[in-house]
């Protein structure tokens, strides 16, 4: 038995883990963040998968069962070889889930005209991944995405309200807009993003609905563990939470309380 490992690129995921936290509070976590080799977003499907892989496999020896990628990157680039290439390597009981199924599965309860909008890192862009996603589960939703290369720089340096991120933002919204008119529905398609809400709401017409990802995800890891009771007899029940990175430690906990919204103690850990 185990804690549940949640793992990012950084610090992101972190706006998805203290929803998982709140809406499960009584699991043991482990969050591990690869901040050495951040950012991920700008990095190939290969490099992204071997990083991600290689955090994993520390999770798993750290006797993490399930382990949740908190990064749009992560699980557009290497979830699916995971699962499909090293997790049949693994007992039946290791198991890897990401954030972009639990968002898109749910996205036809949202929208009315059937037109969603994405603001996403290039990476994820790239990928395709969420109309992939959307179209299996509602093949008559139409979906436009918008890159936005220079908001996690932003929210990292914590740039959040300054007339320059301003700027970006209001840019970024009026590309996607531009795209359709008939936009309902905008997903915040990387776990930096929720940090940047009063600015995306100023620029955002009132009646598109915006979504962040950590509620979505932490309902969807809620219903998984019902379902999935074998998995969740493995996973340890003391409400206690381990914070690591593969970086600076100090630097982590100083940053970290924007993301998580109170302060932590990290270790740093190796993970090659």
């Amino acid at each position: 038995m185990g804690p549940i490992g949640i793992f990012d690129s950084g610090y992101g995921g972190l706006t998805v883990f203290r929803e998982i936290v709140a809406k499960l509070p009584e699991y043991d976590y482990v969050y591990l963040g690869d901040n050495a080799r951040v950012p991920y977003g700008t990095r190939s499907f290969e490099t992204v998968y071997a990083y991600t892989k290689e955090c994993v496999e520390k999770l798993f020896a750290m006797d993490c069962h399930l382990v949740v990628l908190a990064c749009n990157t992560a699980s557009a680039k290497a979830l699916r070889t995971i699962q499909q290439q090293d997790l049949p390597l693994h007992s039946d009981l290791r198991k890897v889930l990401g954030v972009i199924r639990p968002t898109t599965e749910v996205i036809g309860n949202y929208t009315r005209t059937r037109h969603i909008g994405i603001l996403a890192t290039p990476g994820t862009v790239r990928s395709a991944s969420y109309p992939i996603e959307i179209h299996k589960f509602f093949p008559d939703i139409t979906v436009y995405q918008q890159a936005c290369p220079l908001w996690v720089p932003l929210v990292e340096n914590n740039e959040l309200d300054s007339e320059g991120t301003a700027y970006f933002v209001e840019s970024d919204i009026k590309r996607l807009l531009q795209q359709s008119p008939d936009i309902d529905t905008v997903i915040l398609a990387c776990t930096h993003y929720p940090l940047l809400l009063p600015l995306i709401k100023r620029f955002m017409p009132p009646h598109i609905e915006v979504l962040p990802q950590g509620k979505l995800v932490a309902n969807s890891l809620a219903d998984y563990l019902v379902k999935h009771r074998e998995v969740e007899t493995l996973c340890t029940k003391n409400g206690h939470i381990q914070f690591f990175t593969t970086d600076n430690a100090v630097d982590f906990e100083e940053k970290t309380r924007r993301f998580y919204g109170q302060a932590v103690k990290a270790q740093e850990l190796n993970v090659c």
